[in-house]
């Protein structure tokens, strides 16, 4: 291993020691038919192992049914789901790498018609994209979903998987209680930062109980919601601050927000007749048809974007940080290392080349091919997430 490429050293995350400092992150799959994991993702997963990434992170895992975005993402509450996500952490530790799942609640963009339930949220809102109306979550409804996060959380651990990334981005239902967007309440778990924060703050309390020291605890955080009125980075330093207070393990910075401006977060292009083509629920599909350019609004592309945002958290906190979005070649990948930053993490050019880091790491590769078409987003309603780019030209 050549000796300049930082990226390739082992490196610490909370008790856990991984073989580098490249992370697969949470992308979705959609390989859980019936919210169970299936072996396409068993295989998956095992070949990103191989492929030579030091940890890989199996997506969105929801604590709950009513949780849930689509009808093929993993839910922790559904019969025989440990079993499957037993093999799944399996697959990765024979592959070589650390295994780390996201858990997360989608609150008030959930899917009524996955879950045949109404979403809840911070707050009572209008999700346009699947066409429903939260209502908010009460006192009960909290108590509720902390037991959920703690139960999934050590589910998750007894299943074998190394470390827990806990989903506090991308509009998602701690996002949603952190943005003062979604957050309008006026009581404890609403309006100033501390009362928003009180929440998120308890599910880290409620993980971190069950899975305890010896399991490293991850939060992936928003840096920006992305829209006027969101979260943004001024607070979003606090926030940080206030989850390194918990003694958390790592921080994820991202951005975006799924039921608002869902390419935020990858940039580039947005492949609308991919999106269209692979909806199968109708109420989707209209909502496509109809608010489609206004809902997915295009953000433009380019190398390394949330960087300068992770460098302000860098400065406030003491904690590991994980660079994210845009993130492409060796030379970037050493350079944040360098930095100061302790791991990179990537999903588009996996999608593409799950072999990309045992390739950079022998040599034979220094950038990935991938290309911010995002078809691969495209790809997510189409059942498993693929670089559909690839496949048409017979790659």
């Amino acid at each position: 291993m050549p000796e300049e490429h930082p990226v390739f050293t082992p490196a610490r995350l909370g008790a856990l020691e991984l073989r580098n400092r490249v992370i697969r992150s949470a992308a979705f799959e959609g390989m859980c038919p019936g919210g169970v994991p299936s072996d396409e993702l068993v295989a998956y997963h095992r070949r990103l192992a191989e492929g030579g990434v030091g940890m890989s992170t199996v997506a969105y895992a929801s604590v709950e049914r009513e949780g849930l975005t689509y009808g093929h993402q993993i839910c922790l509450d559904r019969p025989g789901v440990e079993d499957g996500l037993r093999r799944v952490a399996d697959a990765i530790r024979e592959g070589g790498a650390a295994s780390c799942i996201q858990i997360g609640h989608a609150g008030y963009f959930a899917a009524p018609y996955v879950t045949r339930s109404r979403p809840v949220g911070a707050s009572s809102m209008l999700n346009l994209y699947g066409l429903s109306i939260s209502r908010e979550l009460g006192s009960a409804g909290i108590s509720r979903l902390l037991d959920a996060f703690e139960r999934g959380a050590a589910m998750v651990v007894e299943a074998g998987f190394d470390a827990v990334e806990v989903q506090a981005a991308h509009g998602y239902l701690l996002s949603q209680f952190l943005s003062p967007y979604t957050n309008r309440r006026s009581d404890r778990w609403g309006g100033s930062l501390e009362n928003r924060l009180r929440f998120p703050l308890e599910v880290i309390r409620r993980v971190r109980r069950a899975v305890g020291d010896e399991h490293p605890v991850i939060v992936k955080m928003n840096l920006r919601d992305g829209f006027e009125g969101g979260l943004e980075l001024e607070e979003s330093v606090g926030i940080a601050r206030a989850f390194a207070g918990e003694g958390v393990d790592a921080l994820v910075p991202s951005g975006g927000f799924v039921s608002k401006v869902p390419m935020y977060v990858m940039r580039g292009d947005v492949p609308f007749e991919d999106m269209y083509r692979g909806q199968r629920e109708i109420v989707k599909k209209v909502g496509l048809l109809l608010l489609g350019k206004v809902i997915v609004k295009a953000f433009p592309y380019r190398d390394l974007y949330f960087l300068d945002g992770a460098r302000r958290i860098r400065a406030e906190v003491d904690v590991p940080l994980v660079v994210i979005g845009g993130v492409r070649t060796l030379e970037q990948m050493d350079g944040v290392v360098r930095e100061g930053f302790e791991f990179v993490a990537m999903a588009r050019p996996l999608v593409r080349e799950p072999d990309l880091v045992a390739r950079m790491r022998d040599g034979t590769a220094l950038a990935s091919t991938c290309e911010p078409c995002n078809r691969c987003v495209g790809a997510m309603d189409h059942g498993a997430v693929r670089c559909l780019d690839l496949e048409e030209k017979g790659g």
